[in-house]
C-alpha cells in the first residue's frame, strides 16, 4: 500500500489567477483554450510522459509482483516515463510546463487544468474501455464541461468518519462528533490537512444550519465560507493533528493520539490490520470524496501514446490491479470480476450507486457558483487557501 496524495497548496497566487478566469474561458468545445480532441489516432510515438499519484503507474520497482507498466510498454511500444507527484498543486504546476502528456488529476485540480487551458477535451470514442466506466462517473462537474469529457474516470472513494470504538461512545453517526462536539475529544481529533477540507465543514452545515442556504459544499458565497471557517476554527482547538500521510494517521489511531476524525476506507482497513479497535462510517449527512481523472495535456507531444495509456489504465484487469494496490473503488464496472480479492468491490462500494449518491466528490471551488446561482459570486480556490491558513493559525 502506498502514500496517497498530500496537500501543501503552495501556489495560491497562481491558482487565483487561473480560477478568476474560469467563468470567462473558452466554451470547452474544440474552440476553447484547452485545444482539440483528436478525431483519430495514429501510430504511437514510442513514449509517453505521465504525472501520477504514487501507486497509479507501478512498474515493479516497489514490488516485483505489482507491475502494469511493462506489459503496457510491451503491448504498445510506448515507453512510460513517470513523474510521481505529491500534491494537486504540484500536478497543476507540472502540467503548465507542457512537458507531460497525461495526469491522474483529482477533482481539486481538474477545473484548474480546464480553466487554464492545460487540459484538452478527450474523444471518448478513442478510448474503447470508456463504455464500461460506471455511468455515474461520466459527465460530472469535476471532469466535464459543456457536455465534453475532459478525461477518463479512474476510481473513487469517500472521506469517512473513523473512531476508536473503545474511546468514542456512543458510536457516532454524524459529523457533529468532530465539529460541534469536538471538545469532547479535546486534543484527539484529527482532520485532513487541505483547504478542500473546508467542504467537509460546509457539508455538515448544510443540515446543521439550513438557514445558511448551502446547496453544494464547493459553492460557498462569502457568508457561507465565513460560517464554515468559524466552525473549523472552533474545531481547531480540539485537533491534535492534521494528517496528509495515511501512515501517520494509522500510527496516531493505533497509539490513541487520535480517537476520531476523517479517513479513507483503505486507511480504516489498514488500521484494523494493525489491531487498533476502529470503525469507519459514512455519516448521515453524507460525505465528501474523491474521484481521479486521467486528463490529456493540450500541449501533449505524445497524444497517441497518451490515449493508449488512458485505455490501458481503465481496462478491466489493470483497473482492478490499480484499485486493489491503491485502495479504492475501480471505475470500470468489469474490473470487479478481475480483483484478486473477491470482496474488494463490496468493501469499497464499487457498484453501490446508492452509497455514492451520498458522496460529494472534490470539485475545485470557482467564482462562478457551482450550485447554479447566477447573481452571486462564490469564493474561489485562492480564497479557500487563505481561509485554511487562517484556520490553522
Amino acid at each position: 500500500m502506498r502514500k496517497r496524495k498530500t496537500s501543501a497548496w503552495r501556489s495560491a497566487a497562481a491558482v487565483c489567477a487561473l480560477l478568476l478566469t474560469a467563468a470567462g474561458c473558452g466554451s470547452g468545445g474544440d474552440d476553447g483554450k484547452g485545444g482539440h480532441a483528436p478525431d483519430t489516432l495514429g501510430k504511437g510515438e514510442g513514449e509517453v510522459n505521465i504525472i501520477a499519484w504514487a501507486g497509479y503507474a507501478e512498474d515493479g520497482s516497489n514490488d516485483p509482483e505489482v507491475d502494469w507498466v511493462h506489459p503496457f510498454e510491451k503491448k504498445t511500444g510506448c515507453q512510460v516515463h513517470t513523474k510521481t507527484a505529491g500534491t494537486s498543486d504540484e500536478m497543476v504546476s507540472l502540467m503548465k510546463t507542457g512537458q507531460y502528456d497525461t495526469v491522474s488529476a483529482s477533482g481539486d485540480a481538474t477545473l484548474r487544468l480546464i480553466a487554464s487551458g492545460d487540459a484538452a477535451p478527450v474523444n471518448t470514442k478513442l478510448v474503447p474501455h470508456y463504455k464500461d466506466i460506471f455511468p455515474a462517473l461520466k459527465q460530472q462537474p469535476f471532469n466535464s464541461r459543456d457536455g465534453r469529457m475532459y478525461g477518463i474516470p479512474h476510481g473513487r472513494g469517500a472521506n469517512l468518519l473513523m473512531y476508536r470504538t473503545d474511546k468514542v461512545r456512543p458510536a457516532p453517526d454524524s459529523w457533529r462528533a468532530v465539529f460541534d462536539d469536538a471538545a469532547r475529544y479535546d486534543g484527539h481529533v484529527t482532520a485532513y490537512d487541505s483547504p478542500i477540507y473546508i467542504a467537509d465543514a460546509a457539508l455538515y452545515l448544510m443540515r446543521a444550519e439550513p438557514s445558511l442556504g448551502i446547496k453544494n459544499p464547493y459553492a460557498l458565497d462569502r457568508k457561507q465560507l465565513d460560517a464554515a471557517v468559524a466552525l473549523l476554527k472552533k474545531q481547531h482547538k480540539a485537533v491534535g493533528e492534521y494528517w496528509s500521510d495515511y501512515q501517520k494517521e494509522i500510527t496516531a489511531f493505533k497509539g490513541g493520539d487520535s480517537v476520531i476524525g476523517t479517513t479513507w476506507q483503505v486507511i480504516a482497513n489498514l488500521t484494523r490490520d494493525e489491531k487498533a479497535p476502529v470503525k469507519a462510517v459514512l455519516p448521515k449527512e453524507g460525505a465528501t470524496g474523491w474521484s481521479d481523472t486521467w486528463m490529456v495535456s493540450s500541449k501533449a507531444d505524445h497524444p497517441n501514446c497518451a490515449y493508449k495509456w488512458l485505455d490501458w489504465i481503465v481496462s478491466p484487469k489493470v483497473n482492478a490491479q490499480v484499485a486493489e494496490y491503491f485502495g479504492e473503488a475501480p471505475s470500470n464496472r468489469k474490473a470487479c470480476a478481475e480483483t484478486s480479492d473477491p470482496d474488494h468491490c463490496a468493501v469499497f462500494h464499487a457498484d453501490d450507486e446508492k452509497y455514492f449518491r451520498r458522496v460529494h466528490f472534490w470539485t475545485t471551488p470557482i467564482k462562478q457558483c457551482l450550485d447554479g446561482r447566477k447573481n452571486t459570486d462564490c469564493t474561489d480556490y485562492a480564497q479557500w487557501t487563505r481561509a485554511w491558513t487562517e484556520v490553522k493559525g
